[in-house]
């Protein structure tokens, strides 16, 4: 498989890591490499590309703003410093994205918002949303809440779960190394530099070593687990050095890097595991016409649905039928049950009386739905 460019992409996740944006020694902010990277974004937004950051950082920045004492930390010692240091973060990636006007938006989030499936819709519209307007999402685990049992415990997984949840076609790990050695570095300096990965084998898990500093909680293992879920996603992945000015731009020309590969893209990795691999939890049946405008790529409107059964929540699967009973699609619905049956059959204009609030026009987004073949 052909090694893609930079410019093959058109949503890009950036993952930035804690040692490349806090000097250790210092104790602050690296503010001529951020500068420079975020030159390298405002270049690819105006691009017309959808960008989103997964910054590390709070936490590094808390401490230093706190003066607290170098080596490690109790809970909620590290929760107390991210609370201080969320608020440093969010002020440098405003800063150094309006320069160049660039608006960024603030999104924390922790291990629920990606497995709990309502939790997991909102993360996601409200994701779009900010996309939609042109802004730059900037998004950190929630260290302020996250507890160890139930956090990622490193950005690297992270990365890849929010780049599969807003179907990124690529995800950058800026690192503190150029990508995936035979041997970690570090311990073996003949280690030869593997360029691509067509798939990840045991051979490819064997080469990762130890997490590279004392700010990192990954490491390379992390990042091939990262690699793993978004190829199976469909996203390519890149790691690239953060250790150089304009790293993006680096990479785009051709600098030193690994790519990890798929066949497959997010569009038909998710449409591959809505009609396969989720359980439908209810039944929408719809009439003639809703049928055939399914055919025609609509989304399913609340006006076309006849019949519901089950108990199923916003965001679970459902299986689509026609008035013959016959299996038409599956989806995920936008609405429970309960507030399904109240706008069944009903003009989307209707939803915000009906129900209180205002939701999604479609029943079942066309995003959201697999139709059987005829």
């Amino acid at each position: 498989m052909q090694t893609p460019a930079l410019a093959d992409f058109r949503r890009v996740v950036v993952k930035v890591g804690s040692s490349l944006l806090v000097d250790s020694q210092a104790g602050g902010l690296k503010e001529a490499w951020l500068a420079s990277l975020a030159a390298d974004l405002a270049e690819l937004h105006r691009d017309k590309r959808d960008l989103l950051i997964v910054s590390s950082g709070a936490i590094a920045l808390g401490r230093a703003v706190l003066r607290l004492p170098a080596g490690p930390l109790k809970l909620e010692d590290s929760q107390a410093a991210a609370a201080v240091g969320q608020i440093a973060l969010a002020r440098t990636w405003t800063e150094a994205l309006s320069r160049h006007g660039i608006i960024a938006g603030q999104v924390l989030v922790t291990l629920g918002d990606t497995e709990e499936r309502r939790r997991y819709l909102n993360a996601r519209s409200t994701i779009d949303t900010l996309l939609q307007w042109r802004a730059i999402p900037v998004i950190n685990e929630n260290d302020t809440v996250a507890t160890n049992e139930i956090r990622y415990g490193d950005n690297d997984r992270l990365a890849a779960r929010v780049a599969t949840m807003v179907s990124a076609d690529l995800l950058i790990l800026l690192s503190d190394i150029d990508g995936l050695y035979e041997a970690p570095p570090e311990e073996n300096v003949a280690a030869r530099h593997v360029p691509s990965v067509a798939r990840i084998t045991p051979e490819i898990e064997a080469m990762a070593g130890a997490a590279p500093s004392e700010l990192s909680r990954g490491g390379m293992q992390t990042k091939i687990e990262a690699a793993r879920i978004v190829t199976n996603a469909g996203t390519h992945m890149v790691i690239g050095s953060g250790r150089r000015d304009h790293p993006l731009r680096a990479i785009a020309e051709g600098a030193r890097c690994t790519w990890f590969l798929t066949a497959a893209n997010p569009v038909t990795a998710r449409k591959k595991w809505i009609a396969g691999a989720l359980e439908p939890k209810g039944t929408l049946t719809i009439d003639a016409g809703a049928v055939a405008a399914l055919r025609r790529g609509k989304s399913l409107l609340p006006a076309g649905v006849i019949g519901i059964d089950g108990a199923f929540a916003r965001g679970d699967a459902v299986i689509i039928r026609g008035p013959d009973g016959a299996e038409v699609g599956r989806g995920l619905c936008a609405y429970d049950a309960e507030d399904a049956h109240k706008i069944r059959g009903r003009s989307s204009a209707d939803i915000a009386s009906l129900l209180g609030f205002s939701g999604r026009a479609e029943m079942v987004h066309r995003d959201d739905l697999v139709v059987s073949p005829q």
